[in-house]
């Protein structure tokens, strides 16, 4: 039987629009996005609720009402606008789990942890590189409330009459719109890995006997 987190299929990513929400703290680790005691499930999904959960609640398990993901409008921003080196520490894909299962789909930084970047990719979620000059300039839009939009595939983030480029790999850009997960990308090969299989049947029958 698969897994939940297997089974899930990644969501395909064209267009978005949401009111941003900005956190402006750098070198934020993946223990601050989802703190190691809830790393025991292997599923994707649950973990939205304890995201941030060091910053969203006090010790009585409280929301903090000044934390900006308890805020209305910004509890249901799709869009994070991030501090530097965003999703630093260690390696544990949970983090864009939780991120994705909170409802964010969209990260917005000058810079991620290459491991959190790539993971991000794998799970649905755009992770946006922009200069610190034009991160300011979207960060003081985010305060009018207001929608902006990310077009993935003009690769350009629309916030009232002005329009910032990013630059993102072709391949990662293909994965996102095509919504083409590790395991979806092996499973359009899955007719030669059948007939590879069939011819080395036919070669080398030893390596299949039970």
């Amino acid at each position: 039987m698969m897994s939940e987190s297997i089974k899930i299929k990644m969501q395909k990513f064209n267009k978005l629009k949401s009111i941003p929400a900005y956190l402006p703290i750098v070198n934020i680790d993946t223990d601050m996005i989802i703190p190691k005691q809830f790393l025991k499930t292997i599923k994707r999904t649950g973990l939205g609720k304890n995201l941030f959960f060091d910053m969203r609640y006090d010790e009585q398990g409280n929301e903090i009402k000044d934390f900006i993901l308890n805020q209305a409008p910004f509890n249901k921003s799709k869009i994070l606008i991030a501090g530097k080196n965003f999703g630093c520490g260690s390696s544990r894909e949970h983090a864009p789990w939780a991120l994705l299962d909170f409802g964010i789909t969209c990260v917005i930084s000058s810079s991620y942890a290459d491991i959190f970047y790539n993971n991000c990719f794998k799970n649905g979620i755009l992770p946006i590189k922009i200069d610190e000059e034009k991160i300011k300039e979207i960060s003081e839009y985010s305060l009018r409330k207001e929608e902006i939009k990310v077009d993935l595939n003009e690769q350009k983030i629309i916030f009232g009459n002005n329009e910032i480029n990013f630059n993102l790999d072709t391949f990662k850009k293909k994965c996102l719109i095509e919504g083409l997960d590790d395991i979806a990308l092996s499973l359009e090969k899955s007719e030669k890995i059948v007939s590879f299989e069939k011819k080395l049947k036919i070669s080398k029958p030893w390596i299949f006997n039970d």
